[in-house]
């Protein structure tokens, strides 16, 4: 019996053309169960389960943090054990053997930066712009292949599932398609446990799964402690505050307004269709949008959404202000 996770990446798979015999190949099962599940989408699956704790939960940060910092040497479990009685360890060496096993297998991270190819795969993360009593955030996600980027500025003080999914329907209608994999941080909005089911079965968000079946996309996730696997989306982040949002807040302030989300959404979009998407790109040496229209011929259609394209209201911004270096606005935006 499949888990859920499986069932909807079956249909994922179906949807995009794949024939019954590679799905069965890529999930390791028989061809008749991915007949069944394809014929019968109600069938039974596995229930969430109650997430199994062990003495050496609260010690897990500290023991990667540990491993981390002595690569590509390797600390032993004997050594290890000892460190973490120290702090309050009450369990045996056999679990903390057990759990160190897949870190000592662990290859270093390349250096090379992974590509891939048109409408395989976008990578979304939310972005803090500013904390406190005001707080305000951007989900931003970025086509792998063509680095073509959406933005939605949100006012709340965390990240959580409606706004990520909401957001992510709004970003395939911008990019007119659905890529075949979305890449996300590892947050309780994307995944309640990692590697439930076993090794690289997780237990997704229930909202977030079924924003993936109905939208057609299949999540991904970060590798832990590996923030990099996302690093084009994470290098745009720099780029929105450095490029966007530092010059509009002084542009704002100087005609006596402070940048909120309705305002930075107004903005946005100008900016992304006049400027980032149309720059040429650092690494790939091409225009984002120019790209995009290759992915655009081999992604699913987006979903039935039409994203309201903002209409300046209240303060109108000549377009050099948004691009003046971020050191003449290091003052005047708290730029997380």
């Amino acid at each position: 019996m499949l888990t859920q996770e499986q069932a909807v990446e079956i249909r994922v798979m179906a949807r995009r053309g794949d024939s019954v015999r590679e799905i069965a190949r890529q999930l390791d099962c028989s061809r008749n169960t991915v007949r069944r599940y394809l014929r019968d989408q109600t069938a039974q699956r596995y229930g969430p389960r109650e997430p199994r704790t062990s003495k050496l939960d609260n010690y897990k940060q500290y023991l990667q943090e540990r491993v981390d910092q002595a690569r590509p040497r390797w600390i032993p479990a004997t050594v290890l054990l000892r460190e973490i009685r120290e702090r309050g360890y009450m369990g045996g060496i056999s679990q903390l053997k057990a759990w160190l096993v897949p870190l000592k297998k662990h290859e270093p991270e390349p250096l090379v930066r992974f590509e891939t190819p048109p409408g395989k795969q976008m990578q979304a993360d939310f972005t803090y712009v500013r904390r406190g009593r005001d707080p305000l955030i951007a989900l931003v996600a970025t086509m792998g292949y063509s680095r073509a980027t959406y933005v939605k500025f949100v006012a709340c003080s965390g990240e959580d599932v409606a706004t990520l999914c909401a957001g992510l329907r709004e970003a395939f209608d911008y990019f007119g398609g659905v890529p075949e994999h979305v890449l996300f941080d590892n947050t309780k909005a994307v995944v309640i446990e990692r590697d439930a089911y076993g090794e690289g079965l997780h237990r997704w968000n229930s909202e977030l799964r079924e924003c993936a079946q109905s939208c057609g996309f299949t999540p991904r996730l970060c590798r832990p402690y590996r923030a990099k696997t996302k690093g084009k989306v994470e290098r745009f982040n720099g780029y929105l505050k450095g490029s966007f949002l530092v010059p509009l807040a002084a542009t704002l302030g100087a005609n006596g307004l402070r940048l909120d989300a309705h305002l930075a959404n107004l903005y946005v979009r100008r900016w992304l269709d006049e400027v980032a998407n149309v720059r040429i790109h650092a690494t790939t040496k091409a225009v984002p949008a120019v790209r995009l229209a290759e992915e655009r011929a081999v992604m699913l259609a987006a979903p039935a959404l039409k994203a309201p394209v903002p209409v300046h209201q209240r303060v109108v911004l000549p377009l050099q202000s948004l691009q003046h270096p971020l050191a003449v606005y290091d003052a005047l935006l708290e730029v997380v």
